[in-house]
């Protein structure tokens, strides 16, 4: 069964990039590659993906203006903007989260959809009872203020909790309303 997971790294206050859109806080912590939660393990396990117009404009300014798209997985980018266009397997889509979400678990071919960064996404997957997991990264820092981790109420429960190195790892399995 495909499921639908928001991977992700946040400030231990909430944020998942600071006031100016910024992950330097991110970059520079520490972190065990193979250690537990690893993204290369998690990747592994991904058939595609799904991000907001943010994250797919930050992708594009720190891969620079040359570079090949980063990801070798279909990738649905949803914006009620115009966005700029690369190559790659990207659909640039509108509308409701379950318009798509069907899609991209058959593209997925039987391998997990990622919620690729915004928090606001991922709550709209949550809120159409399409989000089945969240992983998250919790870093040392406090931002004070940014982009929130998920900017509403949303039960989870705990599975897994680790240490990799400066980080505070966490799988929860999303709780889904009943009825």
């Amino acid at each position: 069964m495909t499921r639908t997971v928001f991977y992700t790294a946040t400030s231990l206050d909430g944020f998942i990039a600071d006031p100016d859109d910024s992950l330097d806080w991110l970059m520079t912590r520490q972190q065990d590659r193979g250690g537990p939660l690893n993204y290369d393990d998690f990747i592994a396990d991904i058939g595609a993906a799904a991000m907001g117009r943010t994250t797919y404009e930050w992708v594009l300014d720190h891969e620079g203006p040359d570079a090949a798209w980063p990801y070798d997985i279909p990738c649905w980018v949803f914006s009620n903007h115009d966005v700029p266009k690369i190559e790659g397997d990207i659909r640039h889509v509108r509308g409701d989260v379950t318009d798509h979400h069907a899609e991209m678990v058959e593209a997925a071919g039987g391998k997990g959809v990622w919620v690729v960064g915004g928090g606001d996404l991922a709550a709209q997957f949550a809120d159409a009872g399409l989000l089945d997991e969240l992983i998250v990264y919790i870093a040392p820092v406090f931002l004070g203020a940014g982009a929130p981790l998920f900017p509403r109420r949303q039960e989870l429960k705990l599975t897994e909790l680790a240490q990799n190195v400066e980080f505070a790892c966490a799988r929860y399995e999303v709780v889904k309303a009943s009825g």
